[in-house]
């Protein structure tokens, strides 16, 4: 068996508090006609993820597809330039690509070519459904609500604007959780995500301000680029704090997790070099009793693969879902991912379970945008 082509295929996204994404799917197909489906999608990075993935198609193109850790190790190390956003995200798209079309080509679930289930089944948190909600009391009824139906834990971002914060945003964000705290009651978990939009000083204002919710996780309090500033931070916080969603690999992962102050690691399936590294990046958490929430605000076959990996993982913790691009995902996968309780799990069949319909995509012609102009982050 060999690989014959590469195909990159895209889709708007739907849109929540950013404009003109798009989702990139990577389509590797043999000789005989066998295929799988993996996913590239990097917010405002089309351009160049894909460019990598053409050039990546060069090499793959007549190699075995079932050598998924040499092809991995090949396009990481063989290369004068690796690592970062662009290239990690191609990588990501082709690894998970070749473990659906591995899978397929053996009649199996993924899971099984990992090692089989751990559970059946991974506790899902929402994200998604605080579109157009500002007050305190349009929080609370709409985290009732998704309590009600079931789910367990829902997350959001309370703390917005330019890093060094005001008495009067902290007061707003501080009143959002406590609302939503007392509608859901002290079973529901509440995550609030700072997205790294707070400078040390402000973050620790928030972390103490929030000691008395009993909050999930504080995740990015301050910016990634510094690793010994985040643990350092993370070590005198007394609320769990999260992490890594823009790491890219195990060796990015390695000091933070070294430092023994990180309570939860979240890499992203379709950044930080796809179901392969993400299995690793795992095992090392294990070793120091760290949790493992995968970052997830791609598209649907990011989705489902990572419900692959946390039916295998020991250390997982929870799952990210979208609730906002659910209707998205039915619309394109031939068999749907069901969340009920609360709870998911992968779809029945090998492979993934589940394919990209690449007719529906025409339905979700891709989106234009102007990096920087386009993106919501305008403050520093």
């Amino acid at each position: 068996m060999k690989i014959a082509d590469v195909t990159i295929h895209r889709m708007a996204t739907p849109v929540h508090k950013t404009a003109g994404t798009n989702w990139m799917f990577v389509k590797i197909t043999t000789e005989d006609g066998q295929y799988g489906i993996g996913e590239a999608s990097t917010q405002y990075k089309d351009a160049g993820v894909a460019a990598e993935i053409m050039d990546f198609r060069k090499y793959l193109i007549g190699k075995d597809p079932f050598q998924i850790e040499y092809h991995w190790t090949s396009m990481y190390r063989r290369v004068t330039w690796s690592g970062g956003a662009v290239t990690m995200s191609a990588i990501s798209g082709i690894d998970l690509a070749l473990w659906d079309l591995k899978a397929k080509a053996l009649d199996v679930p993924v899971y099984e070519l990992l090692g089989g289930k751990s559970r059946d089944r991974v506790r899902t948190y929402a994200n998604g459904w605080f579109e157009g909600l500002e007050t305190p009391e349009e929080h609370a009824k709409t985290a009732s609500e998704y309590a009600a139906a079931g789910w367990t834990a829902v997350k959001f971002y309370p703390f917005k604007g330019p890093q060094v914060i005001t008495p009067d945003r902290i007061q707003h964000g501080v009143d959002l959780v406590r609302a939503m705290r007392e509608a859901v009651g002290p079973s529901v978990e509440i995550a609030v995500d700072i997205r790294a939009r707070l400078d040390m000083r402000s973050a620790r204002q928030v972390a103490q301000r929030l000691e008395e919710f009993n909050i999930a996780w504080l995740e990015e309090p301050v910016l990634w680029d510094n690793v010994d500033a985040l643990a350092q931070f993370a070590k005198e916080a007394r609320v769990p704090i999260s992490s890594g969603e823009q790491l890219y690999n195990r060796w990015d992962f390695h000091p933070l997790i070294e430092s023994n102050a990180i309570d939860i690691i979240q890499p992203d399936i379709c950044h930080a070099g796809g179901l392969s590294e993400l299995r690793k990046i795992a095992a090392h958490a294990e070793t120091h009793y760290v949790s493992v929430a995968p970052h997830n605000s791609n598209g649907p076959i990011s989705t489902v693969a990572s419900l692959h990996l946390d039916m295998v993982i020991p250390n997982v913790l929870v799952q990210e879902i979208f609730v906002s691009f659910m209707p998205a995902y039915d619309a394109v996968l031939t068999n749907p991912i069901v969340v009920e309780d609360g709870y998911t799990t992968v779809p029945e069949g090998p492979g993934w379970g589940t394919d990209v319909d690449l007719d529906a995509l025409e339905n979700f012609p891709p989106g234009d945008y102007t990096q920087i102009e386009s993106e919501p982050y305008r403050e520093f």
